[in-house]
């Protein structure tokens, strides 16, 4: 299953190390009072992020003074992308920040390795569980529990979806949207919720959902990179809506922000098959309406 990682033994220890002592410092801050900064429209960030994102990022400039170093509360990212470095590393100091301000613990640190604009490493941190996710396609997939020795991440298949059973990970956000316009054409459809897009990700990789849905042009580079990195050395399949490859590079994002511009779906082949077409016709549908009041 495994082949050679992209860094060396050395780096994945370290960078390993160094996700585990972040998370759990974010724990502690987390249990004290911290300041909340509206970034924009329904879009936060904590005193947390911020002292994590200079933590990581440190950190990543001085271990790979080569690459490109891009991060969420940087910034600088925006023309760090425009230089067209071979590999990008992209950190997320906390994934599921809304999570993190409401004391849920559906929140995480991510960090993903993009090669020529191909998501080929990632790293997902999950502090309140103490559990590390990481790998890539050309790699292998790997945990770590509690600071634990590394064992191999075994992709669970979920059972077909049926009338009965067709679990389905969704934001909150897309939900409100367009959580009814999809029952009304699928109703076996049974939405799942977390915070992270990260562990959304994960939930689909160890069968708990057949598929991840995102439709709201929100989620930034440092979002996906590491979760598609490991959905990819998963055997995911990982789509807009029309079926074409997710993209990485500028000319699909949105260039002050680094958004995706296509919707995304992650999930394994049977459900994406499945659902992809009437999912379209949902969507259309509410799309249409919107435009049309």
């Amino acid at each position: 299953m495994t082949s050679t990682p992209p860094v060396t033994p050395s780096q994945i220890w370290q960078i390993n190390q160094l996700l585990r002592q972040a998370g759990q410092r974010a724990r502690q801050l987390a249990q004290q009072p911290f300041d909340v900064i509206e970034k924009g429209r329904q879009d936060f960030a904590t005193s947390i992020d911020r002292f994590l994102d200079r933590l990581l990022s440190q950190k990543f400039r001085t271990w790979f003074p080569e690459d490109g170093i891009i991060s969420e509360e940087n910034a600088d990212s925006q023309a760090v992308f425009q230089e067209r470095k071979a590999r990008y590393w992209l950190i997320d100091p906390l994934d599921g920040t809304d999570d993190l301000i409401h004391h849920r613990h559906g929140y995480s640190l991510m960090v993903g390795l993009l090669e020529h604009y191909t998501p080929v490493a990632g790293w997902i941190y999950a502090p309140n569980q103490d559990h590390l996710y990481y790998g890539g396609k050309d790699w292998g997939l790997l945990q770590m529990s509690s600071g634990g020795p590394p064992v191999p991440l075994l992709p669970i298949c979920p059972p077909p979806p049926t009338q009965s059973y067709c679990p389905v990970m969704i934001g909150y956000r897309d939900y409100r949207t367009y959580g009814d316009a999809i029952h009304g054409l699928l109703p076996e459809v049974q939405f799942q919720f977390l915070g992270s897009f990260g562990l959304k990700v994960i939930e689909v990789i160890l069968g708990r959902a057949g598929l991840y849905l995102y439709l709201n042009q929100r989620v930034k580079l440092w979002d996906t990179t590491a979760p598609l990195a490991l959905a990819t050395a998963a055997g995911l399949v990982c789509t807009d809506l029309a079926g074409n490859p997710l993209r990485f590079d500028a000319d699909a994002l949105q260039g002050q922000t680094l958004a995706h511009q296509q919707p995304i779906l992650i999930g394994w082949p049977e459900y994406i098959a499945a659902l992809r077409l009437p999912l379209v016709d949902a969507i259309t549908a509410v799309q249409r309406g919107v435009g049309q009041s």
